[in-house]
């Protein structure tokens, strides 16, 4: 009987809730998220850089793994292909050189501030050489001489033209000074491209220059060579 009085005795008590009754999965998950969430869980997280960094690396990885299932004998093929293209764009680099501009900036020979007329430009330079920046003064100087070629209609203006391409063309109107003409072009070479620094007989040639071409009478067409004005 005492069994049985046992065993009666056990069933209440399951049903007065005596003992603990699991609790229900969500707010068991609700709550390990909430402890999990606290800070103290998190002090030796990556941060942002570096999480994305590693997104970024686990991504490179994906690719080359799929393109190393992808080539003929998987990772080995992979590295062959990976020479061969190495290998052919070290032999165009070394075929073709180093790429270079195909044509000048429009501004090359004049600055994209807009366009200035001679007398602006000879102002200019003069203000330069006053503070001794004897690189801009050349610079300015040079200008000065192509935009009063344009002014005088012995150049047609042209916007991208070089000075080299100005003083070619301006040796057919003035053939006297041609060589003087490209020696001045040159030096605007030389300090804008060419990174040397101007002195100051650089620029007091390329003003003498400047002024003769100033008071030079052109060559016209039919004229001979030999004739001068």
């Amino acid at each position: 009987m005492s069994g049985a009085g046992g065993i009666t005795t056990a069933r209440q008590d399951i049903a007065a809730g005596d003992i603990p009754v699991d609790a229900p999965r969500l707010p068991a998950r609700e709550a390990a998220e909430s402890e999990l969430s606290k800070p103290m869980y998190h002090e030796n997280d990556p941060n942002v850089v570096q999480r994305a960094l590693n997104q970024f690396w686990d991504w490179v990885a994906g690719v080359f793994d799929a393109a190393a299932g992808a080539a003929p004998g998987g990772p080995a093929g992979l590295a062959v292909l990976v020479v061969i293209v190495v290998g052919l764009a070290a032999a165009l680099w070394w075929r073709l050189g180093t790429p270079q501009r195909s044509s000048r900036s429009t501004d090359a020979l004049f600055d994209s501030t807009g366009p200035r007329s001679a007398a602006q430009h000879r102002a200019a330079a003069e203000a330069h050489a006053a503070a001794l920046r004897w690189t801009e003064a050349v610079q300015e100087r040079m200008r000065a001489i192509v935009r009063s070629l344009e002014e005088r209609a012995l150049l047609d203006p042209r916007p991208g033209r070089t000075a080299d391409e100005a003083a070619a063309e301006a040796g057919h109107a003035l053939p006297e000074h041609t060589t003087r003409l490209r020696a001045a072009a040159r030096s605007f070479d030389d300090v804008t491209y060419g990174g040397r620094a101007a002195d100051q007989p650089a620029y007091l040639s390329l003003r003498t220059l400047d002024l003769e071409l100033d008071e030079a009478k052109p060559l016209l067409p039919g004229t001979s060579r030999g004739v001068t004005g």
